[in-house]
């Protein structure tokens, strides 16, 4: 098991060097040569093959196991990454940004599949470790990014290329093989849209799909933003900014946060935190400013997740707590769709009416919107979710 664990979490560290190591150039390059828009179109793809592969997966898994995926899924990922520093276009850009999307979307669910099959006491500690391994890669990455400022991007994509094949030989030779699911699932499989029934919390899913489109329009427009107003600073500064904070802040602040508080209201902190950050961003605009903010939009990530688990188990229980994280899943990926394509379009707009920020005031409303729905709710009577039917292997 602990050769197992060393492959997965080797791996999936190399896998978030890589991404965010070529993220925000990309981003930011894709926002200079075309615009913001078509930056935020190519990201979007990518979300967007994500989304498909969650048809095939079962199938994939069901014939190949779930080493075989993620091996399968992590070389679909590395051969794109590495054709990203050869092509020009945003049709080309957008077809290979799909199918990074789709290899991740087999990759990243087959490594949880394999950490669920440990022995239940041992899985706790697993997933923190998996966790602290995306965290620590994603902070590495971004503080790297510095050193490839200006770097031609056919050398970024090469390094990215090689982290992705270093990801590949972990899974292969640390990663024990497993026997493939019998009977097999059919290879493409829409049992996930049809089994999904939400009733009930149906705001509160639809809360957290917005939250996803707040999230990422940080992840998209941050560079775009950098690249514009703060072209001295690297456009994956934001990006180590708020790794290290989130490593040094997530569980103090969490676990002050739930001690003290409902869930509804720790996700009203959340938002509350992401819309201070996104004013900061728009009126000041300058380096100081952009470190300020980031030290504050962190806070929306570290608690907003946790305290929605926390809302959807405190109401939820057996079959119909697994079909409500099925939706989440659903929520999360709606919402990571629509916001790549709105922070692109909202840079975009904020240029043509010659109003500096407004991209980020835009989005500083509804989070303060939904903070407020939040704080709301804590009145309301309690909502709760009926049961919903989802494949076992969504």
């Amino acid at each position: 098991m602990r050769r197992t664990l060393v492959g997965i979490n080797a791996g999936i560290a190399l896998a978030h060097v890589g991404n965010f190591l070529y993220f925000p150039i990309l981003v930011a390059t894709l926002g200079e040569t075309y615009s913001g828009f078509w930056a935020g179109f190519v990201m979007f793809l990518t979300y967007v093959g994500r989304l498909s592969a969650t048809f095939c997966y079962a199938g994939v898994t069901g014939r190949l196991g779930n080493r075989g995926a993620v091996v399968l899924g992590v070389l679909v990922e590395a051969v794109p990454l590495g054709l990203m520093g050869l092509v020009h276009g945003v049709p080309a850009y957008g077809v290979l940004a799909f199918v990074i999307g789709f290899g991740s979307g087999i990759s990243f669910p087959g490594l949880k599949n394999i950490l669920a099959g440990f022995p239940e006491d041992q899985r706790p500690k697993a997933f923190a470790g998996f966790q602290m391994a995306c965290q620590l890669g994603a902070l590495a990455g971004a503080l790297a990014g510095g050193l490839f400022l200006g770097v031609p991007l056919p050398a970024l994509f090469g390094v990215v290329f090689a982290l992705f094949l270093g990801y590949c030989l972990a899974a292969t030779f640390l990663i024990p093989a497993d026997r493939p699911a019998v009977p097999r699932a059919p290879l493409v499989s829409f049992g996930v849209v049809r089994g999904l029934q939400l009733r009930g919390a149906g705001r509160y899913f639809l809360l957290s799909s917005v939250f996803w489109v707040l999230s990422i329009s940080f992840l998209v427009g941050i560079p775009l933003h950098m690249s514009r107003y703060v072209p001295q600073w690297p456009a994956s500064t934001p990006f180590w900014v708020t790794g290290a904070v989130l490593l040094a802040m997530q569980f103090p602040a969490l676990r002050f946060m739930v001690r003290h508080l409902r869930p509804e209201q720790v996700m009203a902190v959340a938002f509350g935190a992401m819309a201070l950050a996104y004013l900061a961003f728009g009126a000041g605009r300058t380096a100081p400013w952009v470190l300020a903010g980031c030290l504050v939009v962190v806070f929306g990530d570290i608690l907003f997740t946790p305290s929605f688990d926390l809302w959807v188990a405190q109401r939820l229980g057996g079959e119909r707590l697994a079909g409500a994280m099925g939706a989440m899943h659903f929520f999360r990926s709606a919402g990571n769709m629509v916001g790549t394509l709105v922070a692109g379009a909202l840079f975009d707009l904020s240029r043509t009416l010659g109003v500096p920020g407004l991209n980020w005031y835009v989005v500083a409303a509804v989070a303060t919107g939904c903070a407020l729905l939040c704080v709301h709710s804590v009145q309301k009577e309690v909502y709760t979710v009926e049961p919903a039917t989802l494949p076992e292997a969504a």
